[in-house]
């Protein structure tokens, strides 16, 4: 008799991010292995996480290679990331991969530490290897939220670099998609920010998102039918967080008024969405070499003829290569640069963030540090 359904689920769709890593490890090192011929040829009896094999004995790993590629997974101890964590244990004994596992520690509420201790001790258990918790100091820049997710994601870098990892396992999933988009919705963002979660995001796709096409009740019914502890985040039902309320109530009053099925379009909506700004990011990086002149400034003209969608984006990419912050640059100051190729009125210099100005010049657009 095969596993649980949802332990089924949770297992192949880690299976299949595993296999990418493996065939992207391998080929960046030199060597033309695919994944398949990396399967784990024999296994000895010991681990509850190990597979059982055909004589009702469990299966472990064989000793670690050193040249084995490093996966890391991000675990809170909720039900998400612990069902990760139990899919990447299960899954790295058949493979030719290393399993490691990382919990941030943000200090925002009494005990942290102890529950993040709890977590390593859990992970450990599993036979991952390394384990470690890392603290970090949350501040203020952005909200509370934003705040979080960039010292977590700055914690999750450093031990990343630190441990010579090929990829790190997030627990997003299809859920926490469909709260993506319609927050980027709310904001009146862009089709980048509609397109919600990458699979593969980060330096060099570091970041692996296995779970964005299985639904929240998928993984913690994996957990319970595999007796995983989980722990429940209170500040997920806080009202106070933006995200809590559009969970609790903002896609229930959605569903309530639309009928089942909204969490599954916003994630297709994001998917679509993704695949149309990938497009359209290409068509403007060639666009770009198109209308700057022989000294490599933008051309006013040329800039003009484009479309819209991509004549801003071009100016994104100038902004951005003059030194402006990716998080800082909002839709509003795009629509003033915007202005100075299609409303030209003989404007000042527009002020933009990091000590950013662009301004129109004989027919050139000038974007330089103020």
């Amino acid at each position: 008799m095969g596993p649980h359904p949802a332990v089924a689920a949770i297992r192949l769709a880690v299976r299949r991010v595993l296999h990418d890593v493996i065939t992207e490890f391998h080929r960046n090192a030199g060597h033309d292995r695919p994944a398949e011929a990396a399967r784990r040829p024999a296994h000895t009896a010991g681990s509850p996480y190990a597979e059982a094999g055909p004589s009702g004995g469990s299966l472990t790993a064989l000793p670690e290679r050193p040249d084995a590629p490093l996966v890391l997974v991000a675990c809170s101890g909720g039900a998400d990331s612990m069902a990760l964590a139990s899919a990447l244990a299960f899954e790295a004994r058949k493979l030719d991969v290393r399993a490691g596992g990382i919990t941030v520690d943000h200090n925002l509420q009494p005990g942290s530490g102890l529950r993040a201790a709890e977590v390593v001790t859990r992970l450990a258990a599993m036979d991952l290897d390394p384990v470690e918790a890392v603290a970090v100091h949350v501040g203020r820049e952005g909200g509370p939220e934003a705040a979080a997710r960039d010292a977590r994601y700055a914690a999750l870098d450093a031990a990343a670099e630190r441990h010579g990892a090929a990829a790190v396992l997030l627990g997003h999933t299809r859920d926490d998609q469909a709260e993506t988009v319609l927050l980027g919705l709310a904001r009146g963002s862009g089709i980048r920010s509609l397109s919600g979660m990458a699979a593969a995001s980060g330096p060099a796709g570091r970041y692996r998102r296995p779970f964005l096409q299985l639904d929240r009740q998928t993984a913690r019914k994996a957990c319970l039918v595999q007796s995983i502890p989980v722990w429940d985040d209170p500040h997920n039902i806080d009202p106070a967080y933006t995200r809590s309320r559009l969970r609790h109530e903002g896609l229930p009053a959605l569903e309530k008024a639309l009928g089942k099925g909204v969490v599954e379009a916003l994630a297709r909506t994001a998917q679509l969405s993704r695949d149309d700004a990938d497009a359209l990011d290409t068509w403007a990086a060639e666009a770009e070499l198109s209308v700057r002149d022989e000294t490599g400034r933008l051309e006013c003209a040329g800039l003009y003829a484009l479309p819209p969608a991509v004549r801003r984006r071009v100016l994104r990419r100038a902004l951005i290569e003059a030194g402006a912050p990716a998080g800082s640059l909002f839709a509003r100051h795009l629509e003033e640069v915007d202005r100075l190729i299609t409303g030209w009125r003989g404007q000042r210099a527009i002020n933009l963030p990091g000590r950013v100005e662009a301004l129109r010049q004989g027919g050139r657009l000038v974007i330089r540090q103020s």
